[in-house]
């Protein structure tokens, strides 16, 4: 694990700071703030095998669980999404979001999100660019998932990628990449 306090951020408008890691009856819990510009904020993705807790400090968050109706939290409200349940949050104001919170397990959070945050950056656009993506999608798809991805592309399309991406050489940056988890 890097050494905390760590930030990441990307062009999209999202800043996360891992703050802390504590043990927590038995399992390394992650301490998060984060920071959200208007309309940011991380795509419908689900965690197998983390909770996540989020607070609000300052601003209005957005949020939804797939298939239900989107709902909002203000300063001083909670929001917990259990691990398995794909979810979203975004800043939903008009002001910086700013968010306090925790993702226990830690299991491979830290890296899994520098290594997205750094693929989206790399693109220049909200999606990943397309061989670090697939690298991740593949290589971590039993700790997270993104729905919006037809699963005909992450079964099929994403693999090929990374094979052709391991023959071009695409994947040194990886080097030091936990294992997934099963």
């Amino acid at each position: 694990m890097k050494n905390l306090p760590y930030s990441i951020e990307n062009h999209l408008g999202e800043k996360l700071v891992f703050k802390a890691a504590v043990m927590e009856d038995g399992e390394e819990k992650v301490i998060v703030e984060n920071f959200v510009q208007p309309g940011a904020g991380p795509v419908m993705h689900v965690h197998f095998k983390q909770d996540e807790s989020l607070t609000v400090l300052s601003g209005k968050m957005g949020y939804q669980v797939l298939g239900e109706e989107e709902r909002f939290a203000g300063p001083g409200e909670t929001v917990r999404f259990n691990r398995g349940v794909p979810h979203r949050f975004w800043n939903a104001g008009e002001d910086i979001l700013n968010c306090e919170g925790w993702v226990k397990p830690a299991n491979s959070f830290i890296y899994f999100l520098t290594a997205l945050y750094n693929a989206i950056d790399k693109s220049g656009k909200e999606a990943p660019e397309a061989f670090d993506g697939a690298y991740l999608v593949t290589r971590y798809r039993t700790e997270y998932d993104l729905p919006g991805i037809p699963v005909f592309v992450k079964r099929v399309i994403m693999p090929i990628t990374v094979a052709i991406g391991k023959l071009l050489g695409k994947y040194k940056h990886f080097n030091d990449a936990p294992a997934p988890l099963r």
